[in-house]
């Protein structure tokens, strides 16, 4: 098996497009069986949870199914409609912006009621890491550190069609952050209201959360 040597920034997000390739220029055919985990974590020299993360997308895009007990297999092919994940690489800063208000409203409320303790110390800890880069002005380690507490505010509301969604925008919109913000300015004047965020989740206040999240996204204006 060829070892494809892939980068460490957006890992997921580069062993699915790899296997999207293989699959519209079907090497990889329709009811094709994929690589085991370990075999595909050799092939692409990564762990596990990255192999798990791209399948899921794989799968959330319809590209492949996962059949419990049996592995995961090609379920269409070259000549269907564009993936809606890959047609979210193609959108305008303010369609995402607006698909980003919708879930993120609806989560920041879901986190508040469904929290637990140890998705409260996961945020803390992020939430600090972002702190941290932003006022060390490292945009790129802000922008990640931004994007994995709000990852984790989606892990936290208990949904996980919501937290897959969710995890397919914030691809794109870590995307669109590198592109727009060379300094953490912009991550320090928002810092306040990500920590009533974190206090709203934590006092299980959903109302709160969802005015937080208006004014992080701006959807308030």
């Amino acid at each position: 098996m060829a070892t494809t040597i892939i980068k460490r920034s957006g890992v997921c997000d580069e062993v699915f497009d790899h296997l999207q390739r293989q699959i519209s220029s079907g090497k990889l055919r329709k009811g094709q069986k994929l690589p085991s985990e370990p075999e595909l974590m050799v092939q692409f020299g990564v762990g596990r949870s990255s192999i798990r993360e791209a399948i899921r997308m794989l799968a959330n895009t319809g590209l492949v199914k996962v059949k419990q007990g049996s592995g995961t297999f090609v379920e269409i092919q070259n000549g269907t409609p564009t993936p809606w994940y890959k047609r979210l690489e193609h959108s305008t800063a303010k369609d995402l912006n607006e698909v980003r208000q919708l879930l993120e409203l609806k989560i920041a409320e879901k986190a508040a009621l469904h929290r637990t303790q140890k998705d409260i110390q996961i945020l803390s800890k992020l939430l600090r890491k972002r702190l941290e880069a932003a006022q060390n002005n490292m945009p790129f380690e802000c922008i990640e550190a931004d994007i994995q507490f709000h990852i984790a505010v989606a892990e936290a509301a208990k949904n996980d069609i919501l937290a897959d969604l969710y995890k397919n925008i914030a691809a794109q919109i870590k995307k669109s952050f590198r592109e727009a913000y060379t300094n953490t300015e912009m991550f320090i004047s928002k810092h306040s209201v990500h920590e009533q965020l974190l206090q709203s989740i934590i006092d299980k206040d959903p109302k709160k959360a969802v005015k937080c999240v208006s004014k992080i996204t701006g959807a308030a204006n």
